[in-house]
């Protein structure tokens, strides 16, 4: 997957991108690693390139979104002002993800306004579809 294919950077520049990768580093993770836990100190966002990861939240970490489409973006608390995770986040198999230091992406944000406004509306659509999604899954759980 290209970077710039992925959703939450559709319609930023070609320099906002380069900005984004410069950033970034790409890591690989094994089965069962643990990428944060809810209430850690939030300070990288992630960029799924491929693989799986869990979100999970309260005791045993349920599981409450299942990461697997490349592009997929989540540690976003540490983009909006939340000083900790408010979930967990698990590797449930092999994956690769571009990590970023989210003070140093929010300083390239407030430098590019109009990316920035981009970036934030994708990433808002991004969470209102995970929150449809959740929804969906607690209302075919109740039935």
């Amino acid at each position: 997957m290209y970077i710039k294919q992925s959703e939450l950077l559709m319609g930023t520049s070609m320099d906002f991108i380069k900005k984004f990768m410069d950033l970034s580093q790409m890591v690989s993770h094994v089965k069962g690693d643990v990428l944060f836990r809810e209430k850690d100190p939030a300070l990288y966002f992630y960029v799924l390139l491929n693989g799986r990861v869990k979100l999970g939240v309260g005791e045993g970490d349920q599981m409450v979104y299942d990461i697997k489409q490349n592009g997929e973006a989540f540690g976003w608390s540490s983009l909006i002002g939340r000083d900790r995770y408010s979930a967990s986040a698990e590797c449930i198999e092999a994956t690769k993800l571009l990590k970023t230091d989210s003070q140093k992406l929010i300083k390239v944000l407030e430098n590019d306004p109009a990316n920035g406004i981009v970036f934030f509306k994708q990433l808002a659509a991004t969470l209102g579809n995970r929150l449809l999604e959740i929804y969906k899954t607690i209302s075919e759980q109740s039935e």
